[in-house]
């Protein structure tokens, strides 16, 4: 079975402009079909949690949703309409900042970096939208290139 790589960026934004909501929408349905890379979680604990408390949406609900498999737009549908959501401009701003604005740790940092052959000198951008972009697109190399 296919093992896919979910390459929508963390930083992505869909018609609400809730950062990183494609990426869930995109790995939670891979893992409901079975297809996704062993290496990824369908909801965990970083950006996946962060974004569902943002929006105010139990793991729990927001998976069950999934394994309807709606598109992306149907899913955002479904967000709008899901009581007591958090959606005000005001939130997503705060959301959206938190995911840009997260810094791996040092360990983890390094770890991707080292993955990717790049040294750890500064010269890279130290945001985890584009630390996990790179990580990405190495795993992608890694599985489906090389």
């Amino acid at each position: 079975m296919s093992q896919i790589v979910p390459l929508i960026s963390s930083g992505v934004a869909g018609p609400l402009g809730v950062l990183h909501l494609p990426r869930l929408w995109l790995k939670a349905s891979l893992a409901a079909a079975g297809k996704l890379h062993a290496d990824y979680p369908a909801c965990g604990n970083g950006y996946d949690g962060m974004t569902l408390a943002a929006l105010g949406i139990p793991e729990d609900v927001f998976l069950a949703f999934i394994t309807t498999k709606p598109t992306y737009v149907q899913l955002e549908a479904w967000v709008k309409n899901y009581p007591g959501v958090k959606l005000t401009k005001a939130d997503i701003y705060k959301h959206n900042q938190a995911i840009l604005g997260y810094v791996h740790g040092d360990d983890v940092r390094q770890g991707i970096l080292d993955a990717v052959g790049l040294p750890d000198d500064g010269g890279v951008n130290p945001g985890a939208v584009d630390l996990n972009n790179l990580d990405d697109w190495q795993t992608l190399w890694a599985t489906e290139i090389k």
